[in-house]
Formats: structure tokens, C-alpha cells, sequence
């Protein structure tokens, strides 16, 4: 076998080949670090757009859960954070008078992941309950923006209240038929 000759014209094409590889490359990583800050931008403007939600909803959730014949007395955002039993929780809005508790999990657009989380938070929360002799009944709510027909079935056959908006304000809609509102 011979051997290969480097002649000039291989020897500029095989330059050319690697500074289009480099800049390839440039080119990939640049895009990585744009689509990266997009991602970042994305997350802080849904976060702020939840938020936003947060601070609508929860002001009028006492009188909308009235005409259900809850008489809520406070509602507010908390969060717990029992090390001793490894009971962490965050809670969008707590709602809660000398029977019952309301926990609304406010979502831009809930997913049925979403509502499986809810369901797991009410469990927490039944245990830490229980752990503080709380003996008043439980119950959960789901708020979105977008209800997808799917998701908000999900809810209310969960035993779940969902929250959706209408018009000005908002809506709610109580498991019912062949669904029930579940305690905890």
C-alpha cells in the first residue's frame, strides 16, 4: 500500500472542514445557553403568573366557598415543615374555620400530575393533623387558569372542588353526581 500525500489543496480542505466544526460547535453552545436563559425567563414569568392567581383568588375564596355553605373564617398561604415526623408541605391557600379545612392548590394549568400531588399533599396534611390532634375534617380544591376537560374530570372524580375562572371572577364546581367531596 502507498502512502497518503498531504498536498495542499487536502491540507486547505481539512482546515476548512475543522474551523466549520469549530464554529458548529460555537454555534451549539450558544444556542444551549440562549435556550437555557429563555427557560429561566419562562419559569420566573410563570411563577410571577401564579402569583399573580394566588393573590386574585384567595381574597374571594371565603365568600365563593359561602355559597356552599362553608363559613371559612381565615384563609391564607402556609407551608409546613415538621422535621421531627418529615412532614413538608407547601399550601397555596388554607381556608379553614372550627369544622373543616379547605386546601386549594392554585395551578396555572393543572395536570392530572398536578392532581395526583394534591392528592399526596392531602394525605401529608391528614397525618400532620392527626400528629397535632386536629380532628376536623379535611378537603381539597383545585384552581387553574385552563381546566383542560380531562384534568377537571380527574379533579372531581378525586372528590376535589375545581376552581376555574368566570367572566370577572370565578367559579366553583363541587364533586357531585357520581362524584363526592372527599375528606381527609
Amino acid at each position: 500500500m502507498g502512502s497518503m500525500q498531504t498536498t495542499p489543496e487536502w491540507k486547505a480542505a481539512a482546515d476548512e472542514i475543522w474551523a466549520m466544526l469549530r464554529e458548529t460547535a460555537r454555534r451549539q453552545e450558544e444556542t444551549a445557553r440562549q435556550m437555557k436563559a429563555t427557560d429561566k425567563r419562562v419559569g420566573e414569568i410563570t411563577n410571577r403568573f401564579g402569583e399573580m392567581v394566588e393573590y386574585m383568588v384567595i381574597p374571594n375564596l371565603l365568600a365563593k366557598f359561602s355559597e356552599f355553605d362553608f363559613s371559612f373564617t381565615k384563609a391564607n398561604r402556609t407551608e409546613i415543615a415538621d422535621r421531627e415526623h418529615n412532614i413538608f408541605a407547601e399550601v397555596d391557600a388554607f381556608l379553614e374555620n372550627g369544622e373543616k379545612v379547605m386546601i386549594v392548590e392554585i395551578k396555572t394549568k393543572p395536570t392530572v400530575d398536578d392532581i395526583n400531588d394534591h392528592i399526596e399533599r392531602m394525605k401529608k396534611l391528614r397525618t400532620y393533623a392527626d400528629l397535632h390532634n386536629d380532628k376536623r375534617a379535611y378537603l381539597g380544591a383545585i384552581a387553574g387558569v385552563v381546566f383542560g376537560e380531562s384534568e377537571r374530570i380527574h379533579a372531581l372524580k378525586k372528590g376535589f372542588y375545581v376552581i376555574e375562572p368566570s367572566g370577572d371572577t370565578f367559579n366553583i364546581i363541587e364533586p357531585k353526581g357520581n362524584y363526592y367531596p372527599h375528606e381527609w
